[in-house]
């Protein structure tokens, strides 16, 4: 806990956390683990981008 403790007070002072960039970067590694190495960065930039898309929608 006292390694921890000036993170803490932030967290406390402000309520701001990291938790949807968190979010974001398990999604695209979920998406690159299941496309299994695509051959095009544009296809895969684009199968991020609609993710994303698709989780902000719903």
């Amino acid at each position: 806990m006292t390694k921890w403790w000036p993170e803490i007070q932030t967290l406390l002072a402000t309520r701001v956390t990291t938790a949807k960039v968190e979010a974001a970067n398990t999604m695209i590694k979920n998406i690159k683990r299941t496309a299994r190495g695509f051959r095009n960065p544009i296809n895969y930039q684009a199968r991020i981008l609609l993710r994303s898309a698709a989780r902000t929608v719903a």
